[in-house]
């Protein structure tokens, strides 16, 4: 087997430089854990940006692929599968939607959204061609085409990559006011949202926030556009982020019909469990049936691999209790990481939902420290990553238990405390 170092050597060499890893090559992986080629093992604390909240390589969801690996792979979408209708059937009826439409990554389903959107405000609303406008929030993270890039706050992902597609209003995160008087402008069709910003640093709003912007979003007839991509199956302790708020206590994995409903979700990442692309945007009749022929597609979306994996993915998130399982050691967590701030002038503050966490570093977000520290987790064994330079994001699989998380907390502690010296 390549060794970690010639490994990171031909990364290095041939391929683009568009990401920073942390210095670690990863092997093998098996439920909460994984394997660099030398055999060290590590807790993943990050779960490929909340892909395989299942864990790696869940067997169920890997049988799923080989089975269907083995039978039909692609048809693309000029004939049906007698794979694909069960799946929509089953994840409609899932998340209490009339429709679905499957793609392969995040930001497909986010651009997705973005045209099903417009169209719904052309043909529906009455909107004039091509004035449409979508709010989108400060600091978002939707993805990087062209389109998703053009309202980002991010200047590296933003920088020299224009001209930027126009037709997009900003707000502040978590700013309702602010949010209603922009509602009031003409030809808004929309708000696109993540229920928690996770790539911002994992920024939890206020309570009963997102119910009331759907509700503005329906006072000023404005489609309300959830991306659950990285928060949605389960991560934040209920079956999508917007759970958290609505009067089931997050026990919406149970009873879809009392959540807070979006107008349009978009779903990627954990979808498949991590073995596989796939992303889904889920809207009822009245949205959805603006798409006809033609009019949008992809030539791998809603293949027969993706819509067995997919499936299985979340039979697994509904068999096992995961979302139940990430609200109880979320809590666990959140408190030892509390413990720990009040021990340590490194940690600034905790912050979070189910096992999508954060610890901010009492230090400048130029700093390296946050990134420093990450090195000495993944020393002690602990896999994790900064975001916007001194936050520390906490993701582990939803398959944790008790005892592994116990052993994690311990590691974090350790590096924490043994930093400061």
């Amino acid at each position: 087997m390549i060794s970690t170092k010639d490994a990171i050597t031909l990364e290095d060499k041939y391929g683009a430089h568009n990401y920073h890893p942390l210095p670690v090559v990863l092997a093998k992986g098996d439920g909460v854990y994984v394997w660099d080629p030398e055999g060290n093992q590590y807790f993943d604390f990050l779960s490929a940006y909340s892909a395989v909240n299942q864990g790696h390589c869940h067997p169920k969801i890997i049988g799923a692929l080989k089975s269907q690996a083995e039978t039909l792979t692609l048809t693309s979408r000029a004939f049906y599968n007698n794979v694909l209708g069960e799946f929509e059937q089953f994840i409609t009826e899932y998340f209490n939607f009339d429709k679905v439409l499957p793609m392969n990554t995040g930001a497909e389903g986010v651009e997705t959204a973005i045209k099903l959107c417009r169209k719904w405000a052309y043909e529906k609303k009455g909107t004039p061609e091509n004035e449409a406008k979508i709010i989108v929030c400060s600091n978002n993270f939707h993805g990087r085409t062209t389109t998703i890039i053009s309202f980002s706050n991010d200047a590296d992902a933003q920088k020299n990559f224009g001209p930027y597609t126009p037709g997009f209003l900003k707000v502040e995160y978590n700013n309702l006011e602010q949010l209603e008087e922009i509602l009031k402008e003409e030809n808004v069709a929309g708000f696109l949202v993540e229920p928690i910003q996770g790539e911002a640093g994992v920024m939890v709003p206020e309570s009963n926030y997102l119910s009331k912007a759907r509700d503005l979003c329906k006072k000023y007839n404005a489609l309300f556009i959830a991306d659950e991509i990285q928060t949605g199956i389960a991560r934040t302790g209920s079956l999508l982020a917007v759970c958290g708020e609505c009067s089931c206590q997050g026990h919406c994995e149970r009873q879809p019909e009392t959540y807070v409903k979006p107008d349009v979700l978009i779903l990627g990442k954990a979808l498949s469990g991590g073995v596989y692309p796939v992303s889904a945007v889920l809207a009822d009749d009245d949205i959805m049936d603006v798409i006809k022929p033609g009019q949008h597609g992809s030539t791998f979306g809603g293949n027969p691999i993706a819509a067995k994996v997919a499936k299985a993915a979340l039979e697994v998130v509904r068999d096992e209790n995961l979302a139940q399982n990430a609200r109880k050691l979320g809590k666990v967590f959140r408190q030892e990481m509390e413990t720990l701030a009040e021990e340590s002038d490194l940690v600034e503050s905790v912050r979070g939902r189910g096992l999508l966490n954060a610890i901010v570093i009492n230090d400048s977000p130029d700093s390296k420290t946050a990134w420093n520290i990450c090195v000495a987790l993944k020393d002690n064994g602990l896999l994790a990553k900064p975001t916007h330079g001194n936050i520390i994001r906490f993701a582990p699989p939803l398959v944790m238990t008790e005892e592994q998380l116990a052993s994690c907390v311990a590691i974090i502690r350790k590096t924490i405390l043994d930093f400061e010296k």
